[in-house]
């Protein structure tokens, strides 16, 4: 049976990659999807590696208890276990794409993380639930728009700054 995946789009412009079933933390892939979601491919590559080595934090901003502050960010963790396996997920999604002939200006355009089913551990003691994680990854072509798009916000940007330079020029 197929897989239907949450997001709808253009099939062309697009590579998809799922991860069934999981053995992580729901928890720490939903924050981890929502810091890649909408970033370019490599800077997301680069982020989780760095998280694997510790050099950076993952920002918890949703399920923040027992998530100590790190300087200047606010709660944050090393999720060390999600980071590989969403790092998988992102290659694969990558090699998709590089067989469906697309270029390699990518960005992430969806990563969502579902709760999975959680049967019980083997053992007769000790009763607790495995923890799974469906992931899935949609990465999308970079086009001429997109880049149009950004550049008129850079523009409006450098209109807005430079009409509050001149404005705070005016009273002085």
């Amino acid at each position: 049976m197929a897989y239907k995946y949450s997001y709808q789009g253009d099939e062309e412009s697009i590579a998809k990659a799922v991860l069934l079933d999981a053995p992580i933390s729901t928890k720490h892939s939903i924050e981890i999807c929502s810091r890649i979601r909408n970033k370019k491919i490599d800077f997301a590559k680069n982020y989780l590696e760095s998280v694997i080595e510790k050099k950076a934090v993952v920002r918890f901003s949703r399920f923040t208890e027992g998530a100590g502050h790190k300087t200047a960010m606010g709660p944050g963790k090393y999720p060390l276990k999600a980071a590989g396996i969403i790092l998988k997920v992102i290659k694969s999604a990558e090699s998709n794409a590089s067989d469906k002939g697309l270029s390699k200006d990518l960005i992430i355009k969806h990563a969502s993380a579902q709760r999975a089913s959680t049967p019980w551990r083997h053992g007769r003691l000790r009763r607790r639930k495995m923890k799974r994680t469906h992931i899935e990854l949609v990465i999308k072509e970079i086009t001429q728009k997109i880049k149009q798009e950004n550049k008129t916000k850079e523009d409006v940007k450098k209109r807005n700054n430079s009409n509050k330079k001149n404005f705070k020029e005016g009273l002085n």
